[in-house]
Formats: C-alpha cells, structure tokens, sequence
C-alpha cells in the first residue's frame, strides 16, 4: 500500500511540474501538429464573380498567407499550403498534398456571393444532407472541377451541377466529423465575438475536398464578396487581417483542447505507473471512436473487432464509445487500442454522475 501511495504520489508532483514547464517544451518531444491550409480556386479560377471588382481567389490566398505566417512562429507548427501564389490547384490534388502531409488539420478558406445583399460568416464540415441553400453552396464550390482536365476519369461520375449526385460518406470518414465540428465552432464564435461580425453558423455540406481528406477538415466562407461593405471588409488589409487573427486563435484552441484530451508521456516519469490505476471518484472514461448518422449494432464486426462498444444518441448523430472504466490511465490504454484498429482519431471522454463533462474538469476530481 505504501508503494502504491509512493508512486501515486510521485505522479501527481510530476503532473504538476508538467503544468508548470512550458508548452513549447513539451511539445518538442512530440511531433509538429500540421495544419494544411488550402486558399480557394487561383489561376484561371478566379471563384465568385463580383461587380464591384474584388476577387475571390486573392482574397483567400492573402488570408491563408496570414494565417500561416502566424502560425509558422510558433515551433510546435507545421504549416503546408495547397497554394502560395495565383495557381490553379485541382480539388483532387488539394486532398492529396493534405492526406500525404498526414495533417492533424484541413482549412480551406473561401468567399461567399449571393445574387442579394446577404452578409455573414459560415464554417462548413462534411455532410450528406443538404438544404437547398447548402446545395447552391455546395454545387458552386464542387463546380471547380469543369475547370480540371479530363475531370471524368478522376471524379468517378461524381455531378457537381447535380442535387441528386451525393457524395457517400462511410463511417471511416464520420469519425473526423465531430471533431471537423469543434473547430469550426470555435471559428465562428471567434468571428462573432473577437469581430462581431453576423455568424450564420456551422452548415453540413457534400464538399468534394472535405470528403477526400481523412483528418479533420473545414471550409471556411469567410463572408459574402456581393455585399457592399462586406466585400469593401474582404478585400481590405484590416479585414484581411483581423479574419487571418480570428483563424489563428481557433486552430490554437482547438489544438490546445485536443491535447487535453489526447495527452502525452509525461516527461521523466517511470513508465512503470502507467500499470498503476488512477481511480477517479465519481467518472467514468470512455474512449470515443466515431459520430455517425448511421445506426450502426454496437457489435465487434462493425468496428473493426472491438468490443464492449456502446453508443448514444445526440442530436441527429449516433456516438460510439469504446469500453468505459474510473481508471484513466486503463482509458488511455483502450485509447492506443482504438487508434491501432484504424480509429485514428479517437479520444479520451469523461461522464460525471451520468452528464459528459470537459476532460479537465474530470481530472481536476481527486483521484482514489
């Protein structure tokens, strides 16, 4: 007891050492977290016709530019461009540089028109189901593809003029999803409250680049180019600048939340604890592995050979968890079991008294 005391005891100074260090310096044991950023159309795509002059794909690429300056400060960063000058960038070819690059991210950053004086932000991930609104979005976005060379052989009768031509997404690609959707959310509430600007929310779209990038992945409508003052905004350096800031701020955030939940070794810390348990009162850990809209039989055969799988419904999607336990240092170990089953993305999540609560506050409760 008293060395199971001891080794507890070792673990909780250290953790705290750890809180203390700085993050630059941990970070440096680990990989960079690589974001990919892709600026719309370029070349002789320009992207949305204007009246009033502004253009589309400079106006995306000087967001992109900022954006990736910005990032590039921080050490623990890897920033890879689709694009950094006026070129033309196939769809195709704008997921292949993402998927080879292995990014933890995908940010791919446009401008919205509308025969109206709408205005607003919008933040798009992956979906199957679409408003007709969204499908107009969806049909301009997608239609990049006539501009291709021989676009037939590479699309696989995929219409982007069509409605009807959807894009089947499997549950592999469902498990970026919620993910794709935690960042957008913090990129939409950066644009309404750092600029209090009109956010129109996070929208669900069949995006041809996002179904064909397998990590986390959004489409970012920076505002509309057809609205008078908010075109005036895009194309201004002070827009651009302030949009560029407000990108920025939500990938640190959202890297910084994912650490928390997906965690790291602990520097000089006997791997030995990692067989002791960390009991936390009151908490029950699961390992999340997938959102999917499909009401998928919680059994081994559908994910890959894992078992003890369960799901809840939130909302219009289905979450499925792999194993449940108060241990959390036995949660991080199904955690490395899931990502070897293909479950790249999974992460750690935490029930108190039956309610999800943020990862933090469950290990913020005094362990047993």
């Amino acid at each position: 007891m008293q060395t199971y005391r001891k080794y507890i005891i070792v673990f909780l100074v250290v953790t705290f050492i750890n809180s203390l260090t700085s993050q630059g310096g941990l970070e440096a044991q680990n990989d960079k977290f690589v974001v990919v950023l892709d600026a719309g159309h370029g070349g002789h795509d320009p992207g949305r016709p204007t009246k009033n002059g502004y253009i589309e794909k400079n106006i995306a690429l000087k967001i992109v530019l900022q954006v990736g300056k910005a990032l590039e400060k921080n050490p623990n960063y890897k920033v890879i461009y689709t694009r950094k000058t006026d070129v033309f960038v196939t769809l195709r070819n704008r997921a292949k540089i993402a998927n080879k690059a292995d990014a933890d991210l995908f940010v791919s950053v446009h401008c919205n028109a509308h025969h109206t004086q709408a205005y607003g932000t919008e933040t798009y991930v992956l979906g199957a189901k679409n408003s007709e609104r969204n499908m107009a979005v969806a049909k301009a976005e997608n239609e990049v593809i006539f501009l291709e060379d021989n676009y037939e052989e590479h699309y696989e009768g995929f219409d982007p003029s069509s409605p009807e031509s959807s894009i089947a997404i499997g549950i592999e690609q469902e498990v970026y999803i919620e993910q794709s959707i935690q960042l957008a959310r913090k990129i939409e509430d950066n644009f309404s409250g750092q600029l209090k600007r009109k956010s129109r929310g996070i929208k669900q779209l069949s995006l041809w680049v996002l179904h064909n990038t397998y990590m986390p992945s959004v489409l970012v409508e920076t505002g509309f180019i057809t609205n008078k003052n908010e075109g005036a905004y895009l194309n201004s350096k002070n827009g651009q600048t302030k949009i560029a800031t407000a990108l920025k701020d939500a990938i640190i955030a959202y890297k910084k939340e994912i650490d928390q939940n997906v965690g790291s070794s602990i520097i000089g810390l006997n791997p030995e604890l990692e067989d002791i348990p960390l009991l936390y009162k009151d908490v029950t850990f699961k390992v999340q592995i997938a959102a999917s809209s499909k009401d998928l039989a919680p059994k081994s055969y559908n994910f890959s050979g894992l078992s003890g799988i369960t799901k809840d419904k939130v909302g219009k999607l289905y979450k499925y968890y792999y194993g449940v336990t108060s241990d959390y240092n036995k949660v991080k170990k199904m955690q490395e079991e899931a990502k070897s089953k293909g479950y790249s993305s999974s992460f750690v999540v935490a029930f108190k008294n039956g309610k999800r609560v943020p990862i933090d506050e469950a290990l913020n409760t005094a362990s047993n």
